[in-house]
């Protein structure tokens, strides 16, 4: 455990030191003064010290506890990626369905805007005369997930530098990012099942603790009371997230080429 104790020490130190948030710059009213963060640090490195047992546990912990919540964070940026898009093809169909009509530009895209917000500053851009595709292209660098609006703003501009009509060509557009939407949805079912079965395999070895723990073993005793058996936990959790994270990977790596 004397070996572990010193690494302990420096990963609680630095997790707590990351948990403190800086101070903003600029302040605009003096605020209390904060103890530094390295003061910070040293204390929540002296349990460590003291209890070097509960110190490495405590940083195990701290590093699974971290790593579970940017997987978390991730899959959830994911979903609203997802969201977001199907807005971007609700807003495209109903510009479409308004220019079909024979509405302005400048009322179907206030219609578009009043059912998806982020548009709002393209309506305006319209309605003052500014660069519509430009302001497009920014709500799409801007918002996780509304790339097809960069395919929206490229459309607006051809139709506008050769006269070709607008609704002929953001009707024919979002017949393109229906079939597109269509793909993604087949791509995110098929790995729907891999993402299933890389969380089953990484939560086999929670059941495999619990068979043996029923059968009279004592493998959580080992686990977490011998030095041998901390490394084997160490290394056994940094192997499971490092499986789901690189299967997170290549799924949106799929997702992205989709």
């Amino acid at each position: 455990m004397t070996g572990l104790a010193p690494l302990a020490c420096v990963a609680a130190a630095l997790a707590a030191a990351l948990l403190v948030r800086p101070p903003p710059a600029l302040p605009a009213r003096p605020r209390p003064a904060r103890p530094p963060r390295a003061l910070i640090a040293l204390l929540a490195a002296g349990p460590c010290l003291l209890v070097p047992r509960v110190g490495a546990l405590l940083a195990i912990a701290a590093g699974a506890t971290w790593a579970g919540v940017a997987l978390w964070r991730q899959h959830r940026r994911r979903r609203r990626a997802v969201e977001v898009a199907d807005r971007v093809l609700e807003t495209c169909e109903v510009l479409a369905g308004e220019l079909a009509a024979g509405q302005p530009p400048g009322a179907a895209l206030d219609r578009a805007a009043g059912i998806w917000s982020p548009l709002a500053p393209v309506a305006a851009a319209f309605r003052v005369g500014g660069d519509v595709p430009a302001s497009l292209r920014l709500v799409a660098g801007e918002v996780e997930g509304a790339r097809d609006l960069a395919v929206v703003a490229a459309a607006w501009q051809v139709a506008h530098r050769t006269g070709q009509g607008l609704a002929v060509t953001v009707e024919r557009l979002t017949d393109s990012l229906r079939a597109a939407a269509a793909t993604r949805r087949v791509v995110a079912g098929e790995l729907a099942s891999a993402r299933s079965t890389a969380r089953l395999v990484a939560g086999l070895p929670v059941l495999a603790l619990a068979m043996g723990s029923g059968a009279g073993g004592d493998p959580w005793g080992f686990l977490l009371g011998t030095t041998a058996g901390l490394a084997c936990l160490t290394g056994g959790l940094a192997l499971g997230f490092a499986g789901l994270w690189w299967i997170e990977s290549i799924a949106r790596d799929a997702e992205t080429r989709a």
